[in-house]
């Protein structure tokens, strides 16, 4: 499986963001967009995940499911944690479950993959900023999609956070998923670098 793209243009508020973008990823690999506050590393996941539109080149998934568009084929993680903070740490993951259908994994295994069993029917609003991260992780794994778009994915985590998450992303790999991830950091894993340029 393969993801790339060629010439990609953005356009945002009227203002051209990047232009002439050319980047490729393949199962097993992780791309890390690296680059400046405002140089369009979120730009690039938004359009990846099908959340904007280019405005010239083109992106393709070359491998994945024929009868499946790109969007249908990624997880996208952003900056903030979309969760419903009235509903349970359980209920968050069964929402976005039936959401995104596809192949469904048990959600009380994803929790407790990333440590949040004994939290299950705590109201989302309770959670630390880092529980938040982890609950985000956790559908990405209740949902299996072989394409993660990641977004400062280490934010709000702790060490050990940030150990589990390394493992959860090998795991990923392991099973031939790609991952592409905007980061201001180290990933703590091998990745190739996509440096955009510019930024505000």
């Amino acid at each position: 499986m393969r993801l790339s793209g060629r010439g990609v243009r953005c356009m945002r508020g009227g203002r051209e963001v990047f232009a002439g973008l050319d980047f490729e990823a393949s199962s097993g690999e992780v791309l890390a967009v690296t680059g400046a506050n405002g140089s369009g590393k979120t730009s690039l996941l938004r359009l990846i995940a099908g959340l904007l539109f280019p405005a010239g080149g083109a992106i393709a998934l070359d491998g994945g499911e024929a009868e499946l568009t790109l969007p249908e084929q990624v997880h996208y993680l952003g900056h903030r944690d979309a969760l419903k903070p009235a509903l349970s740490v359980l209920e968050n993951l069964a929402f976005w479950r039936d959401f995104l259908g596809g192949e469904v994994f048990d959600a009380d295994e994803s929790l407790a993959s990333v440590g949040l069993g004994h939290a299950a029917h705590l109201p989302a609003a309770y959670l630390s900023a880092g529980q938040k991260r982890r609950l985000s992780l956790a559908r990405l794994l209740t949902v299996r999609r072989p394409v993660w778009l990641l977004d400062e994915p280490t934010a709000a985590l702790d060490a050990a956070g940030q150990d589990l998450f390394v493992g959860l992303m090998r795991d990923h790999l392991a099973r031939d998923g790609m991952i592409v991830a905007a980061t201001h950091g180290p990933l703590g894993i091998d990745a190739r670098e996509l440096k955009m340029g510019g930024g505000a």
